[in-house]
């Protein structure tokens, strides 16, 4: 790319995206959001100019950092954090497997207070999710009711570190090994979450992530799966790439050198092997464009995760105080999360609901979210639906999670005038409940 156009895109991002001054009251204060410069605008259109667009050098240099940045030996992108979690679960339903292969039937421990997504690819692989309640404050599966809700049936563990805060991974891990369980570990709210030092991500025999605009870093869509198994990494590619026993990368070729001399299934000899599909799958990948995105902003990976941890810990200082009034997030002594948002449950008894709240904050123009699904078994889709699941105990924790608990932004994006003023609007609100 010449100077001329480098300095056109530099010219056009400080003319687009300049920094706009924050006013009280009349400025949004965002619960999350994309940081970004001219750096990832120059990466894109470098990309783009080299006129290769789908999967290629880009990936394969972002699948590179990452993974080395993370701490495993194998990286998938995918086009989203959602793709993530049904590859990285249907990749354990493989043939290749043997008699550890997840089967219709098998049940997987994980819990109602959650994304959809880290639910669905359950139920859509004909397995069944198995709820478990969750501790309030820190809003993970309660271990005691993992350990209960095994049965001969239970075949695998699937949860997300809520909102970056990593669950108590020596236990998990103790009990799939005690168990002879997959562990499948949804880091899509964790990227930069550590625990014992080691960054989450890298405890499952799967893990994924997520570059939705929101999450820590961004490819506008996209998401990878880790591994550090060889043949689970195959299978991964396999599942993300049509299901095709061909492992060449894309616009490659006979890299096997048998590409006419296979003979797989009941196709006949010589088939040829690009269009050979030893796995059920889908076309899952991002493009190379998306790629050099994720590159400028993995340079920016570190900046971000201590600004999150800042936000967070400036929040949960002036907030604190109010401690009467909300249930305040809580973390292990071994966790340093990244953290995706500020949680806070509303307290029985204290005068006021969470809607009420919420509906102050939009007026004042502070962004808020609910913990997702809340309780999942009571969404739409799984009311009106049959979908055969086992709540492993009564999901008390959840409900409440469901009718009383919210969160803020803790993203970069956010200035100490921003949250300032979210914490003066907390105690604005708060005044006549005193």
């Amino acid at each position: 790319m010449n100077d001329i156009l480098k300095g056109e895109i530099t010219k056009e991002y400080k003319s687009n995206f300049s920094k706009r001054e924050f006013i009280a009251g009349k400025s949004a204060v965002p619960v999350s959001g994309k940081i970004f410069d001219e750096s990832e605008l120059l990466m894109m259109t470098e990309a783009v100019l080299k006129g290769w667009w789908t999967e290629g050098e880009y990936s394969d240099l972002f699948e590179a950092r990452l993974s080395k940045w993370i701490g495993v030996k194998f990286t998938a992108l995918v086009n989203s954090g959602s793709s993530a979690n049904l590859v990285a679960l249907s990749a354990l339903t493989s043939v290749k497997l043997g008699e550890k292969r997840l089967k219709p039937g098998d049940e997987v421990i994980t819990v109602a207070a959650g994304f959809p997504t880290t639910v669905n690819p359950i139920i859509q692989n004909g397995l069944i999710p198995v709820f478990v309640d969750i501790n309030l404050g820190n809003y993970n599966a309660k271990i005691e009711e993992i350990r209960a809700a095994i049965t001969p049936k239970t075949r695998a563990i699937m949860l997300a570190h809520s909102l970056g805060n990593p669950y108590d991974l020596d236990e998990i891990k103790e009990i799939c090994e005690e168990n002879n369980l997959w562990f499948i570990e949804d880091n899509c709210d964790g990227l930069g979450s550590k625990y014992n030092g080691q960054k989450t991500g890298t405890f499952g025999h799967v893990a994924t992530c997520s570059f939705y605009p929101a999450h820590h870093i961004t490819m506008g869509e996209g998401g990878a799966v880790f591994t550090n198994d060889p043949l689970l990494y195959r299978i991964i590619k396999s599942v993300r790439d049509w299901g095709r026993d061909c492992w060449c990368k894309t616009g490659m070729d006979n890299t096997c050198g048998r590409r006419f001399d296979w003979q797989l299934g009941n196709l006949p000899h010589g088939y040829d092997h690009k269009y050979t599909y030893s796995e059920l799958g889908y076309n899952l990948k991002l493009t190379d464009i998306q790629a050099a995105l994720g590159l400028a902003q993995l340079e920016k990976i570190d900046g971000f995760v201590e600004r999150r941890k800042e936000n967070f810990a400036y929040l949960f200082d002036n907030l604190k105080k109010y401690e009467r009034y909300f249930i305040l997030p809580e973390w292990s002594e071994k966790a340093e999360p990244s953290w995706f948002g500020f949680l806070l449950t509303v307290r029985d008894g204290v005068g006021f609901t969470r809607d009420q709240l919420l509906a102050y904050f939009v007026e004042k123009k502070i962004g808020t979210r609910l913990l997702f699904a809340g309780n999942i078994t009571k969404q739409p889709y799984f009311v009106e639906r049959v979908i055969n699941y086992r709540s492993a105990s009564i999901l008390t924790n959840t409900d409440i999670v469901m009718n009383n608990t919210f969160w803020v932004g803790v993203y970069p994006g956010l200035t100490k005038e921003m949250l300032d003023y979210m914490i003066s609007s907390f105690g604005d609100f708060l005044k006549k409940y005193e």
